[in-house]
């Protein structure tokens, strides 16, 4: 009899010991809940410096689970340092995580910003194995001083300079009243899905031989070209701006315009830019106003220029390249109306010269009217890939290949013997020929009759 009770003691304490939550599971579906798969570090580093961030790392599943190995992918050349429960390692393995329960997972980094041999961004990532479910965390930290802006807003007139990059996360509005000033050389990176709000003047002061950059603040190779990774600059009801020699790549949207000016300034000059890798478009207006002179654009989702509600629209000498490395796209490159909805429409005007306006597909020109409102549009003397005769007139070459040099490689100069050379309208006499037009995108002297498109050699 006692025999037997000694048994039962046995049973139940190893029973004990199997309790549910501590039976291992071996369920391949049995996947661990993460806090955050990706963890940024921002500090504003002015020296070396150091910083830790927490991940909780919870196992949702009522058996109990094994870490078959949580490890640093970069090991002991790693910036980053991880410490899992307490313990300092870069490679754990068979960690058991109960059900219901959770471990803390703590990454540190430590960098010098100061350092010239360090990349911009500093990355790595933490691998965990469970079950044969392969699970990772991205670590990213700036490796280089900046200055950091947070979800903020400039309320005084400010000027930025090349001095340091700008890292931007959230949103950032530029108050009405007020400037913002980028000198030439600037560069500004944006967190994902981060915008910069203008709902007073912006003026972006590129140059030649520095232009101002406005992209993705992730510079890994695979990334280069991703479009959609930050929202773009949006000009409010209130917001007008100039910008010259920028490059504005790899956001769902470069530029939204919203209205038109409240002053006597034009809502928007552009000039001498670049605008690639967009996911829906390039530019959007909406009954808004845009002079642009000496641009290329290209590789966008739907447009290049998507223009609604009617507006002002002087578009002379930019390269407009529908081709998309990305997006299947059915709409032409170009698009304008006079419509918005059923009750708002407004005067359309347009006026095309001496650009090319070419892509992949047949019609890369659209100027739609679909209501009462007065559309004007003026053609002369463009390179237009389109099936509508009516551009036929004043000088425009109609579905004859301009000879890029090579689009693949984004080189939108054209061959020698392209017919796009020596078909410009003579532009000497536009108002805005001495600031904007009287030079190429590279600088070159624009002689008439030009090379249509932003480049006349």
């Amino acid at each position: 009899m006692r025999l037997n009770i000694g048994l039962v003691l046995l049973i139940l304490f190893f029973g004990s010991a199997c309790r549910k939550g501590e039976r291992i599971t071996t369920d391949l579906n049995a996947k661990l809940n993460i806090s955050n798969k990706e963890v940024l570090f921002d500090t504003i580093f002015t020296s070396v410096g150091s910083t830790t961030k927490r991940i909780k790392i919870v196992n949702p599943n009522n058996d109990a689970v094994k870490v078959s190995e949580i490890r640093l992918s970069g090991g002991n050349t790693s910036a980053f340092s991880i410490n899992i429960n307490g313990e300092q390692t870069q490679h754990k393995n068979d960690l058991i995580i109960n059900g219901r329960d959770s471990i803390n997972l703590f990454v540190k980094v430590s960098i010098n910003p100061n350092s010239t041999n360090l990349p911009f961004l500093v990355q790595d990532s933490i691998i965990l194995n469970t079950n044969g479910n392969k699970q990772v965390i991205q670590l990213l930290a700036y490796g280089q001083n900046a200055v950091f802006v947070n979800e903020s807003t400039i309320n005084a007139n400010t000027i930025w300079t090349k001095a340091l990059p700008y890292i931007i996360n959230g949103s950032l509005t530029v108050k009405s009243g007020v400037s913002l000033t980028i000198q030439p050389g600037t560069k500004i990176y944006f967190h994902k899905d981060a915008n910069l709000n203008i709902e007073g003047n912006l003026a972006v002061n590129g140059s030649l031989t520095e232009p101002v950059l406005f992209c993705s603040d992730r510079l890994e190779h695979i990334y280069s070209d991703e479009p959609g990774q930050w929202k773009g600059i949006f000009l409010k009801r209130s917001g007008y701006g100039l910008i010259k020699n920028a490059i504005i790549k790899n956001a769902s949207v470069g530029i939204t315009s919203d209205s038109l000016s409240i002053n006597t300034w034009p809502k928007l000059i552009l000039s001498n830019s670049i605008i690639k890798n967009m996911q829906v478009a390039a530019y959007i207006g909406y009954h808004s106003e845009l002079l642009a002179f000496n641009n290329l654009m290209y590789n966008c989702g739907n447009y290049l220029i998507y223009a609604v509600g009617g507006g002002n629209y002087n578009l002379k000498q930019n390269t407009f390249a529908g081709y998309n490395l990305n997006f299947p796209r059915k709409t032409a490159s170009l698009s304008f109306s006079d419509y918005l909805s059923a009750n708002v429409y407004n005067k359309l005007l347009v006026d095309l010269t001496n650009n090319i306006i070419w892509g992949s597909l047949t019609n890369e020109l659209d100027i739609q009217k679909k209501t009462a409102a007065i559309v004007q549009f003026n053609l002369w003397s463009n390179l237009i890939r389109s099936t509508n005769s009516a551009y036929s007139n004043n000088g425009n070459i109609l579905n004859t290949d301009p000879l890029f040099i090579n689009q693949d490689l984004e080189d939108f100069r054209v061959s020698p013997g392209s017919i796009v050379r020596k078909k410009g309208a003579d532009l000497s006499t536009d108002p805005y020929f001495f600031n904007y037009l009287n030079q190429d995108a590279k600088g070159n002297a624009r002689i008439y009759p030009s090379t249509l498109g932003s480049y006349e050699k």
